[in-house]
């Protein structure tokens, strides 16, 4: 018998399978909503308000909900079917816009309307979160899936980096309530592929809502170079809100480490560079270039990340363990927008700049004393 006939089936590539595609394509619409939200309502705001202060408020509506109900959002997504929880928070949103959108077109905002319906999406976003880890990992066979995350992180990198460009474009040129109003449809339209989509999903036992929070924490707690990671992750997130805050906001594809998750951490150290260079005045090529590294590293990092994570944590468990996981990742990121004008006010902006690249640097490079972020390969 030939070698050729004796060869493994060549593995098809997940965007090649249907319920893929479906899924993947509604995560790039509803990951470019997220992207464009934060950019189009702060400038939707501004001009409607004029104040920053009003802006704070709006931004804290949006980020509060969904930091108190992310563990909540876990629990539902492991107890229930996560594709229809994503489902509904698409139409949340597409509805939370559509309101933002409504205000805006008529000329005379309301403050606390918009800061009620950036509440709203910042809810749904919390429940919304958990259920990608389970999609993914219900849509794909176990052998593709280090590529649907790939292909999930290069989307989320893209978006992140034009989702505030595509914000500025919508509103420069069609004016903010209508940009509000697209970025609806973007919401209602993935909501229509997660309509289409099927997903396997495992049951899990009836237990009362608190006992599954503890579950999902101890899951966390009961892997080193889980937790260990989420903190470098949180101080990433913080370090990311302080740049964004005092600086001008400005992937990698197949790279397999032989230790995924010691390399994903070292590359997020790659962040402090950036806030080092712009704390110390450098030229401006000189800092895009220092933060277009360190989002390769952010881009690297997600798929590798979600991989390891998908393979280790018991499916029954995976929607909680990934809620804790973004609580305790963007934990940081309100202490970064509030503490940076702060400190940049007091002492100038360089001191909380080279704090920040401390804090992500040390953090990250730190996980690497760790045995269990060492060992899985």
């Amino acid at each position: 018998m030939s070698p050729a006939a004796t060869a493994p089936p060549a593995v098809r590539h997940p965007l090649r399978t249907r319920p893929f595609r479906l899924l993947f394509a509604g995560r790039v619409l509803s990951l470019t909503g997220d992207a464009v939200i934060p950019a189009a309502l702060a400038l939707a705001v501004l001009e409607a308000t004029g104040s920053t202060g009003a802006l704070a408020l709006v931004l804290a509506c949006a980020m509060v909900p969904k930091l108190v109900l992310l563990p909540v959002g876990g629990v539902l997504a492991d107890r229930f079917d996560a594709r229809t929880i994503a489902l509904a928070m698409d139409l949340v949103r597409c509805a939370a816009q559509l309101l933002v959108g409504a205000q805006l077109l008529g000329g005379s905002p309301t403050l606390w309307l918009i800061a009620a319906a950036s509440a709203a999406g910042g809810a749904a976003g919390a429940f919304a979160v958990p259920t990608a880890s389970p999609l993914v990992k219900g849509t794909v066979a176990p052998e593709v899936l280090a590529r649907a995350n790939a292909a999930m992180g290069i989307a989320s990198s893209a978006t992140r980096v034009a989702g505030p460009a595509l914000a500025g474009a919508l509103v420069l040129t069609v004016g903010p309530g209508w940009a509000f109003v697209l970025d609806a449809v973007s919401f209602a339209v993935s909501a229509a592929l997660l309509a289409a989509l099927r997903v396997e999903r495992v049951p899990v036992p009836r237990r009362s809502f608190v006992a599954d929070l503890r579950e999902g924490w101890r899951e966390v707690r009961s892997r080193d170079w889980y937790w260990t990671s989420l903190v470098a992750h949180s101080a990433w997130n913080g370090a990311a809100a302080v740049l964004m805050t005092l600086g001008p906001a400005v992937v990698a594809d197949r790279l397999k480490p032989s230790r995924p998750v010691l390399t994903a951490n070292l590359a997020l150290a790659s962040y402090a560079l950036p806030l080092l260079l712009l704390a110390a005045g450098a030229p401006a090529w000189a800092v895009i270039g220092a933060y277009g590294l360190a989002q390769a590293g952010l881009g690297f990092l997600s798929p590798v990340w979600d991989t390891v994570v998908q393979r280790a944590v018991p499916e029954q468990v995976l929607a909680r363990v990934v809620s804790y996981d973004w609580l305790l990742s963007l934990a940081a990121m309100p202490v970064g927008y509030t503490l940076a004008p702060l400190a940049a006010d007091a002492w100038g902006p360089g001191v909380p700049l080279v704090t920040a690249a401390v804090l992500v640097g040390g953090c990250c490079l730190a996980t690497a004393l760790v045995p269990g972020v060492r060992r899985p390969r």
